[in-house]
């Protein structure tokens, strides 16, 4: 609110403002009065003699000197402030200015790109080719009854070892013994009919040749004895062919092997080639496999299908026994490529006299394929795969990079075999980007070191 008493100025100003000035203007007026009577006192206090005069002059000098010693230091505390301004803001610039100097570095830096670079290496004459397998039996074979009957017993359960010719059941066919006494009874009609004939057919051929029978008579006889003969011929392969049947009653092994099944128990009905009433079985009494040489088929790719030889060393890992090389070799090859899986059949033989492997295991194939003309040795990562073909990047003797179409040979897993387009002196970017392109300005990374 407005006070009439005060200046026009401060009319308008708060009641505490106001009282603080007030009190500013009563300080000046006390320092102006006080500051007027030491001025007057001076003169009044100067001695009559000449250096009382001179000492009081230059004590009253001295005390005008010190009279206004403050103001200085008011005069300093503006240069002071100011000083401390500039630092501050060269503290806050200097490094802007760095900042802004490297990231100008660092972004011509970025403008060239950085690569790492790898030298192609001879590659390996001698390649392990690692192929899973399966374990077969050399020789394998399904028997069954020859004969028709009834088992008598049986000789040989499962996991038997036998020998060829072993027996390994018995199967009792009367109504065949009988026909077989049969079929020999007729063979010795025909054999004394046969003979009877004989001597017939003899007698008149002495006969004849002193004409005391006709040659009609003669002829008769000599026919008669040959249609005995075959008669008797007849009656042999019938009794051979009973027989045949009869010695099947006796089921033998066809190799020295192991039983592997036994489909047959005593008393049981067997026919030939089946069992007739149980549609569920197929007929197979036993199952017989040869384990002492063992086979493995394993399938190698067309690429490495030219390597693969009888001369070629092979050896088998299973999980049963880690760290364990068993001895195989490469039997033979189909000798073409199979047009479904594009692979070739090899058949590679184990010998399994120690019973360390069974038919049927999953084995590991190790075939270490050889080659005349190895070439070079680059890993897959610095490959790129474009239109025209599998294509590296190498880096020339400007700086930048060029783009090559190689060709590849045997592959090593994580490494293939570069056969055409590389020399030993190129250095090839390894990882490339797919938008590297040919004249592209790069740098070489230093190699790190582990």
């Amino acid at each position: 609110m407005n006070n009439p008493s005060l200046p026009p100025d401060l009319g308008d100003r708060s009641e505490p403002a106001v009282e603080v000035d007030r009190a500013a203007e009563a300080a000046r007026a006390t320092d102006t009065v006080h500051a007027t009577e030491t001025a007057q006192a001076a003169p009044s206090a100067q001695p009559a003699s000449g250096n009382d005069s001179h000492s009081n002059t230059a004590g009253t000098a001295r005390s005008a000197d010190t009279a206004p010693g403050p103001k200085p230091r008011r005069r300093v505390w503006p240069f002071a402030l100011a000083g401390l301004a500039a630092a501050l803001l060269i503290v806050g610039i200097v490094p802007r200015l760095h900042a802004s100097a490297a990231l100008t570095q660092q972004t011509q830096a970025q403008s060239v790109l950085s690569v790492s670079v790898v030298m192609p290496r001879p590659a390996p004459a001698v390649n392990e080719l690692l192929l899973p397998g399966a374990v077969t039996p050399f020789a394998e074979a399904s028997i069954y009854a020859r004969t028709s009957g009834y088992l008598a017993h049986w000789n040989t359960d499962i996991g038997a070892q036998v020998k060829s010719g072993q027996t390994l059941a018995t199967i009792d066919a009367p109504d065949l013994d009988a026909q077989l006494r049969q079929a020999r009874a007729d063979e010795a009609t025909a054999q004394a009919n046969f003979d009877y004939a004989k001597t017939t057919a003899q007698r008149w051929q002495e006969m004849l040749k002193t004409q005391s029978v006709a040659q009609q008579d003669a002829d008769t006889k000599v026919s008669d004895m040959e249609a005995r003969r075959a008669m008797l011929a007849s009656a042999q392969a019938n009794v051979a062919h009973l027989a045949e049947l009869v010695s099947y009653e006796k089921i033998t092994a066809p190799f020295d092997g192991t039983i592997t099944a036994r489909n047959v128990d005593v008393g049981a009905l067997v026919t030939a080639g089946g069992t007739p009433g149980t549609a569920g079985m197929s007929g197979e009494l036993f199952h017989i496999q040869q384990t002492g040489v063992l086979r493995v088929f394993v399938d190698v790719p067309q690429n490495d299908a030219p390597y693969v030889t009888p001369a070629t060393s092979v050896y088998l890992s299973a999980q049963q026994y880690p760290g364990r090389h068993i001895a195989a070799k490469v039997a033979r090859t189909t000798g073409s490529i199979d047009p479904s899986s594009r692979t070739l059949r090899v058949e590679v033989d184990v010998d399994n006299k120690d019973g360390a492997l069974m038919p049927g295991a999953y084995v590991q194939v190790h075939l270490q394929l050889q080659s005349s003309t190895p070439a070079l040795d680059l890993p897959v990562s610095a490959l790129l795969f474009r239109p025209d073909g599998v294509t590296v990047a190498v880096v020339d003797g400007n700086g930048r990079a060029a783009l090559r179409t190689v060709h590849i040979g045997r592959d090593f897993g994580t490494h293939v075999e570069i056969t055409t387009g590389l020399a030993t002196t190129d250095r090839v970017i390894d990882n490339p980007g797919d938008s590297l392109s040919t004249g592209q300005l790069v740098q070489i990374a230093p190699a790190a070191h582990s």
